[in-house]
């Protein structure tokens, strides 16, 4: 008679497992706060904190040494325009960061090109009233990119959901000769309320209306896909589905459907709703964070971007 608990005996348990969670998978996001001078914590992400241009590469380092791969920068400029011109300036928060991460360390650098920590308004375009312009962005986009390909980052990873946005980077990229840079989108990227603690981490709270012109509805899922398959054709390496615990079976979809290196970012919400419970005991930290990671492995993600690559790290596993 087949009796499914003889696989669930201890050391068996582990030899049949079908999904390998690897640090190899982890990439630790990093803000960078231009006008900070030590790490400050992130009162709305327990244990994380916004690193300073002197702190970022020592952080770096440390998680270099204890074998995170990658990196995700996100940045803070000292002033904020209409415009967003610090994410495109070449003396920018994230093109020093860059610069100097890669100056210390062999990590791989992946950089966010959307203009919402920039913009005064908060939104990730160029806006006219109360509209956000896609055609106009676009440009601002590609600039943003070959400056940070400049600086040294291995990967850009728009995040802004704007139409035809992998196109326009990709073509700026190439002309300016930085044709071995990847592009890792955003190209499935929904209108979440699990990002509630990343506005208060990167100050991109938006002055007026939301983002749900040019975010993904989260009641749709073919469309995703189309999304995705716009995305590889415009010439993306890479793509994401964001966030990641609760649109696993679009992850699993994407990864079925075109078998292309694929990310899933455990977003600020889905951190801080873990690490908050686990500090008032109603969770076991660790036990949380490596099963939902392992869920999103097992779902079909190459990539896990999370707030607890570094934790994971340290326990050695």
């Amino acid at each position: 008679m087949r009796r499914m608990r003889r696989l669930r005996a201890p050391k068996i348990r582990e030899m049949v497992a079908e999904t390998r969670l690897s640090l190899n998978d982890l990439v630790q996001p990093i803000f960078v706060d231009e006008r900070i001078s030590v790490p400050r914590a992130i009162e709305a992400m327990p244990g994380q904190f916004r690193q300073s241009l002197e702190s970022v590469a020592a952080e770096a380092g440390a998680l270099e040494d204890l074998g995170v791969p990658a990196v995700l920068l996100f940045g803070l400029p000292s002033q904020k325009d209409e415009a967003g011109c610090g994410a495109y300036d070449s003396h920018g928060i994230i093109q020093r960061a860059v610069a100097a991460i890669k100056e210390t360390t062999g990590l791989i650098v992946i950089t966010d090109l959307c203009l919402c920590e920039y913009t005064s308004h908060g939104h990730c375009g160029l806006v006219r009233g109360e509209k956000i312009l896609n055609d106009e962005t676009l440009p601002l986009l590609g600039e943003t990119a070959t400056s940070h390909a400049a600086a040294g980052a291995d990967i850009v990873a728009p995040s802004g959901m704007m139409d035809q946005m992998v196109q326009a980077i990709r073509a700026a990229l190439d002309v300016d000769g930085y044709t071995d840079t990847l592009i890792l989108s955003y190209a499935a990227k929904y209108a979440s309320t699990f990002y509630g603690p990343f506005r208060e981490a990167a100050e991109s709270g938006f002055a007026f209306g939301d983002r749900k012109g040019y975010q993904m509805n989260p009641a749709n899922f073919s469309e995703a896909l189309w999304e995705v398959q716009l995305d590889i054709e415009e010439g993306a390496d890479m793509v994401m589905v964001k966030p990641a615990m609760p649109y696993l079976d679009v992850l699993r979809a994407v990864k079925d459907m075109f078998a292309v290196p694929t990310a899933a970012y455990q977003v600020s919400g889905e951190y801080s709703m873990i690490a908050a419970a686990a500090e008032r005991g109603w969770l076991d930290e660790r036990a949380a964070f490596l099963e939902a990671l392992t869920c999103i492995k097992r779902a079909g993600a190459d990539m896990i971007i999370t707030y607890w690559a570094k934790e994971y790290a340290k326990l050695g596993l």
